[in-house]
């Protein structure tokens, strides 16, 4: 009988171009892949070099480059952070060279959801009351406003309200109130008031700090009513007294918020966050490019898709630029990468500084690398907008939003944004949640699933056993409708979403 032939560990060769291939399975010594045979150990997601590779020669993954080899790589060789590094190389932006007009379904043809007309048009996936703080000092008070009701016990009578969150921040003084954090703090502010999510708000302030409640009232013309109410603890007489005058104010929005109810909409009422953290090696190849799947159908379905994290497409904006609907979208892309060089320049930093350990532990070795796998989540649509950091999104299709790169802080611009639903792809196993805008688990590898089945939503892994992009992007899909429409995510059951409202913070603590 014959003994069964040994099958060589999977791995994949992303472009025809590429000089490594990537270990789906860890890869032992002598195994040959590609052609190569392994001279050490490969872990699983990380890279192996398929031919001969001299000093500085750049590494090509993606059809692209990732970084380049300090000094010579031999084929066979594990290629990561020890012998590969970074350096400034030319990209040819080539604004505008693959827009193309974007065949969108005609409305009796769009998927539908359900969910919360507003009265001013827009759609709601959650049903919230959010109670905001202009500063640190107020925050305690804001959580004591919603403990004491969530402890009473009277949102039982309010069926249709999802919470009552206190979304407090660590920030409003110390800062240069003319300046661009404060401008920052103000827009996110209101677009947390405004979200479709929201259906009432409680503003609490201390009163003699820098981002003062009058000031921001003013500049949105923001008038006082049976669903938004603003305090300060100074003017109501100290903690005891606002807690109970914010109590009181809650207490007669519940009733308005309750009356809405959900009904059918076409999905193109849907604005969609992509997000990735705790990103491998696998993201780029399993769940950020399934999302961007996702994303595609969305869009051919009249809904828009916002990515952001600017650190992580550094090295791929090229790509973009290429997809942007005019020059003038593609340049304004450019305009905030040269601000991040500029921005982690004074600040004595480097791009390079993201990946994180945890992606370099997942087989990531450069920002490159890390930033064409992230930029799949943005599918391949046309580009029609570039928005500054929770700056109100008004286009269709797909866009992007300047933000950091980390997770909570680039979440809340594009929920101030007008976010309503939320996709997040993570290959470590990131714990997030996004009140009031429900978060979306996607894992890159089945191993990760498994591990955390009760965080994760779907599972991105399978596509390395053969499901293809474009199925596993219609699952998505298909779950974002089904979350849309009241369906709780795994995050919202764990009741993740109270401590992740994390305000951009730019410039000096004064």
């Amino acid at each position: 009988m014959n003994a069964p032939v040994a099958q060589p560990p999977r791995s994949v060769r992303l472009n025809a171009a590429d000089n490594v291939a990537v270990a789906v399975d860890p890869i032992e010594p002598g195994s040959v892949i590609h052609g190569a045979t392994a001279k050490v150990r490969i872990p699983r997601g990380h890279k192996m070099a398929l031919s001969a590779l001299a000093d500085g020669q750049p590494i090509m993954k993606f059809g692209q480059i990732i970084g380049f080899a300090q000094g010579a790589i031999q084929p066979g060789d594990w290629v990561h952070e020890h012998n590969v590094v970074m350096h400034a190389f030319e990209r040819d932006y080539r604004f505008a060279e693959d827009a193309k007009k974007e065949e969108i379904l005609p409305a009796n043809l769009q998927a539908t959801f359900e969910g919360f007309r507003r009265a001013n048009g827009e759609v709601g996936t959650r049903n919230y009351i959010a109670i905001l703080t202009s500063v640190n000092c107020s925050a305690s008070v804001a959580r004591f406003i919603a403990e004491d009701l969530n402890r009473s016990g009277l949102l039982d009578q309010y069926p249709n309200i999802d919470g009552i969150i206190p979304l407090v921040q660590g920030g409003g003084c110390a800062i240069d109130v003319k300046g661009e954090g404060y401008d920052v703090l103000k827009r996110t502010q209101w677009g947390y008031a405004t979200n479709p999510n929201v259906a009432g708000v409680l503003m609490v302030g201390l009163g003699c700090e820098g981002f003062q409640i009058g000031r921001w009232k003013e500049a949105y013309n923001i008038v006082e009513s049976d669903t938004f109410r603003t305090m300060t603890i100074q003017e109501t007489g100290g903690t005891k007294k606002t807690v109970a005058a914010g109590v009181d104010a809650v207490k007669t929005m519940l009733p308005i918020a309750n009356k809405a109810r959900r009904e059918t909409v076409p999905a193109s009422e849907l604005m969609l966050a992509l997000q990735c953290g705790g990103s491998d090696g696998y993201s780029g190849i399993t769940a950020n490019p399934a999302l961007g799947a996702a994303v595609d159908e969305l869009v051919r379905h009249g809904g828009t898709a916002i990515l952001s994290e600017t650190p992580e497409i550094y090295g791929a904006e090229h790509l973009l630029t290429r997809r942007a609907s005019n020059r003038a979208v593609g340049e304004k892309l450019v305009e905030r990468i040269k601000w991040w060089e500029d921005y982690t320049s004074r600040n004595k930093m480097e791009m390079n500084n993201n990946p994180s350990p945890g992606n370099k532990l997942g087989g990531l070795t450069t920002i490159l690398e890390k930033s064409l796998g992230a930029a799949a989540k943005g599918g391949t649509t046309t580009m029609t907008g570039v928005y500054e950091y929770a700056e109100k999104v008004d286009t269709k299709g797909f866009v992007f939003m300047d933000t950091p790169g980390y997770d909570p802080v680039s979440a809340t611009g594009q929920v101030a944004g007008g976010a309503n639903i939320l996709c997040f792809t993570t290959g470590r196993g990131s714990a997030y949640g996004c009140k009031p805008t429900p978060s979306i688990k996607l894992a890159t590898n089945s191993e990760i699933y498994r591990k955390m089945t009760d965080d994760m939503d779907i599972n991105c892994g399978d596509i390395l056993d053969g499901v293809s992009i474009e199925d596993k992007g219609k699952e998505i899909f298909a779950k974002v409708l089904e979350v849309a429409s009241g369906k709780r995510s795994k995050s919202e059951e764990l009741g993740y979403g109270d401590a992740e409202f994390v305000p951009w913070t730019i410039g000096a603590t004064m």
